[in-house]
């Protein structure tokens, strides 16, 4: 028999038979409380716990949680790969409106070798445009 065997479980409860219980110690007189609490054992802790949990949402509140650990450890990886997803779709994004705005360099520089080749040589000693200086 191993270390663990002996062991007691961890008991879990059902919705309604938590709210069974919270309503009959709710109607029970104070000197009979701990009375119902023992039959059933359970403490206090429980019913304060069960109470919150009626008042924050009803029976979904009183229901036990039946995730286990691969639920969670898969929720958290969707979670981790949602986040990453987000951040290389910004990434994405700002790339992409940057080889925009280097496009439009490019152009408005294209266009402006155009023109200038259009106009005639600049003088290379004075590089201010010959034709304004014939005035």
């Amino acid at each position: 028999m191993g270390p663990r065997a002996d062991r007691p479980k961890r008991r879990r409860f059902t919705a309604e038979y938590k709210a069974q219980i919270l309503a009959e110690y709710e109607a029970a007189e104070r000197g009979v409380r701990g009375s119902v609490l023992r039959r059933e054992g359970l403490y206090s802790s429980h019913i304060i716990e069960w109470r919150r949990a009626a008042q924050a949402g009803a029976a979904a509140g009183l229901a036990p949680a039946t995730r286990d650990r691969r639920e969670r450890e898969r929720d958290r990886e969707v979670e981790r790969l949602r986040a990453r997803a987000e951040k290389a779709e910004a990434e994405l994004a700002k790339h992409k409106a940057a080889l925009d705005l280097m496009g439009k360099a490019h152009a408005l520089l294209e266009t402006l070798s155009e023109s200038a080749d259009l106009a005639g040589p600049v003088n290379p000693v004075n590089p201010v445009d010959e034709r304004r200086s014939k005035r």
